[in-house]
This record gives structure tokens, C-alpha cells and sequence, in this order.
């Protein structure tokens, strides 16, 4: 364990097969156990848990009451040896909960880069979460939940089992999950609802005008043409030709397990 520049409150327990990179700070009464990996510049306030296996990355933020990498809440789970992999410059917010993943999947949960997971999130065993996405204050994505890049979900967002959130999607506070969300979809209720497309999110990240238009005729597609699935995929691939954004929106269909929002 380097510790050459990092900075470990005297009451922090580490357990002697951690690896700490340089530059990591670890705050008092926080717990690192067997089998954690932790890269450089990575900051951990105090009275924080981390379980391994778990890799964390750098530059991540975790404050204070968070819970890394602990055993999963599946009753299937029977101590078997799982993993949490987490990317770099993440933020997890007061008393996030990230649970390892089960063998019944690919025993992993992998988080990418440049998250921000505020107050009380919670991210089940084996879910897959990308870059750049927000969960707000007391969401929870249950197990085997795949979230792609920039989604933003308000708080109290509440995500079933193996449902898939796509790119870019904005759910509003409160929303109930139950089926699968297109990339670029705005959403909100119980259970969760379309509401057009992530028209200002989509500004925000630069996409031209003309390619937002068409996004929005391929969503009325998709959501105002009464369309099996495969029918709407099959009306978008011209159209994913011209413009490449649609490409996404058509992978997002593809993918889709649980059937979508409508």
C-alpha cells in the first residue's frame, strides 16, 4: 500500500491487501477492506465503507455514509466472489449504496465516468451504468439495470429490474420505471410516461438544430404511429442513413428486453 502522498486519518481501517494509489486522501472512521483498489487523486470522507472486490479509479469523490461494493441484496446471493468496478471522476454524494453484482449475471457492477449519484442513490448488483449521467437525490436502480450515457434522472426516480434507460434520456422527479426507455426520451409518472424528446438536453450537448428535428419525427414514429417495435426500427433505418443520431435511437430499440414506455 503506497501511502508516499496520500492522506489516511489515523482511525481509518485498511485492510493490508488494499491498494491505495498516491495522491488519495481517506477520511477518519472510514472502513477499506480486503481486495479494494483505489487510483490516484481519489478523495474519501470519512465514515465511508468499501468492500472488495472493488476497483475505483481516479480522481472519484465519495463522501461521507457512502457504502462501496457490498454484498448484494439478492437472496440468491450466497457469498460468492463478485465485483464492482468504478471509472474515474465520479462523485457519490452522502450514503450512496453500490452493491457488487451475483454469478447469476456477470457477476459485475460497472460504473463509468464523470457520474454524479447525489444523496441516497442506490445502483443494485450487476448494473451497468455509463458516462456522464445524473442520478439525482434518492434514486435507486434495481438489479441488472443498464443506464447508457447522459441520462439525467430526477429524484425518486425508481428503475425495475433489467429495464434499459438510453442516451440522453431525462426523467422527471418521482418517475416509476417498469419497461425500457429510448434514447432521447423525455419521461415522467407512475408508471413512466413519453413526453417528446430531450429537446434542450440535446441543444446543451451540441446537437445541430436540424439533427434535433429530426429526432423528433423519429420519435413520433416510434411513439404517435401506433408501431410494433420492429416496424418502428424498420421505418428509422432510412432515416439513421442521413443522420447518425438516429443510429442511437434505432440501438436503443434494438436492445430493448422488457418492451418500451409508451
Amino acid at each position: 500500500m503506497k501511502e508516499n502522498s496520500t492522506k489516511i486519518h489515523p482511525s481509518a481501517l485498511i485492510d493490508p491487501s488494499a491498494t491505495i494509489a498516491e495522491g488519495v486522501s481517506v477520511g477518519p472512521w472510514t472502513i477499506i477492506g480486503a481486495n479494494v483498489s483505489i487510483g490516484a487523486g481519489t478523495s474519501i470522507a470519512s465514515h465511508v465503507v468499501i468492500k472488495g472486490p472493488c476497483s475505483i479509479g481516479e480522481n472519484n469523490k465519495i463522501f461521507q455514509f457512502c457504502s462501496i461494493g457490498e454484498d448484494c441484496q439478492d437472496k440468491k446471493y450466497a457469498g460468492e466472489v463478485t465485483y464492482l468496478e468504478i471509472g474515474d471522476d465520479n462523485v457519490f454524494r452522502e450514503s450512496c449504496t453500490i452493491h457488487r453484482g451475483t454469478v447469476q449475471d456477470r457477476g459485475l457492477t460497472k460504473i463509468g465516468n464523470r457520474n454524479l449519484f447525489m444523496v441516497n442513490v442506490h445502483v443494485a448488483h450487476d448494473c451497468m451504468i455509463g458516462d456522464d449521467i445524473i442520478m439525482a437525490n434518492n434514486s435507486a436502480a434495481a438489479g441488472h439495470v443498464v443506464i447508457a450515457n447522459r441520462a439525467i434522472l430526477g429524484g425518486f426516480t425508481a428503475i425495475h429490474q433489467f429495464c434499459h434507460i438510453g442516451a440522453s434520456v431525462m426523467c422527471g422527479a418521482g418517475t416509476v420505471i417498469l419497461k425500457d426507455i429510448p434514447a432521447f426520451v423525455m419521461s415522467s409518472g407512475n408508471p413512466a410516461k413519453p413526453h417528446g424528446i430531450n429537446a434542450e438536453g440535446l441543444k446543451r450537448l451540441g446537437y445541430s438544430a436540424e439533427a434535433i428535428l429530426n429526432i423528433k419525427r423519429a420519435y413520433k414514429i416510434v411513439f404517435r404511429q401506433q408501431l410494433t417495435i420492429t416496424q418502428a426500427i424498420d421505418a428509422l433505418q432510412q432515416m439513421s442513413i442521413e443522420t447518425p443520431e438516429i443510429a442511437v435511437l434505432v440501438k436503443s430499440l434494438q436492445q430493448s428486453t422488457r418492451g418500451i414506455i409508451r
